[in-house]
C-alpha cells in the first residue's frame, strides 16, 4: 500500500461505540461497533479495521444514522448531524484488545 492509502485507512474510523448493545454483541457474537466517515463503503471499513487492530474481519454491515432533533426549552434549536455506524464481525478466535479494558 502507498503512504497516502495508510493515512486514509487511519481516518476512516472516527471512534468506537461503547454501548450496552455493543457490549452484548461483543460478548455473544464477536461483533464490534464503530462510528465511521459517511463517505466510506464496507470494503474500506474492513481494510481499516484489519490494518488498525491486526485482526481478520468476517463481515461488515453499515447503517446510516439520522441526527436527532434538539431543542432548548420550547424553541427548536436545530438537529445533530447525521452519521454512519459500522457493525464489524470478526473471525472466530479474533478479539480487539482496545475493548477489553485493563
Amino acid at each position: 500500500m502507498q503512504n497516502g492509502m495508510m493515512e486514509d485507512l487511519t481516518s476512516i474510523i472516527i471512534r468506537p461505540l461503547i454501548t450496552e448493545r455493543g457490549t452484548y454483541l461483543k460478548e455473544r457474537q464477536n461483533t464490534y461497533l464503530f462510528e465511521v466517515r459517511r463517505s466510506v463503503n464496507k470494503l474500506l471499513v474492513k481494510k481499516a479495521v484489519e490494518h488498525l487492530f491486526n485482526v481478520k474481519v468476517r463481515c461488515v454491515r453499515t447503517v446510516f444514522m439520522h441526527g436527532k432533533m434538539k431543542r432548548l426549552g420550547s424553541r427548536p434549536a436545530g438537529r445533530r448531524p447525521d452519521w454512519k455506524k459500522a457493525i464489524v464481525t470478526l473471525a472466530p478466535g479474533e478479539t480487539i484488545e482496545f475493548f477489553e479494558g485493563a
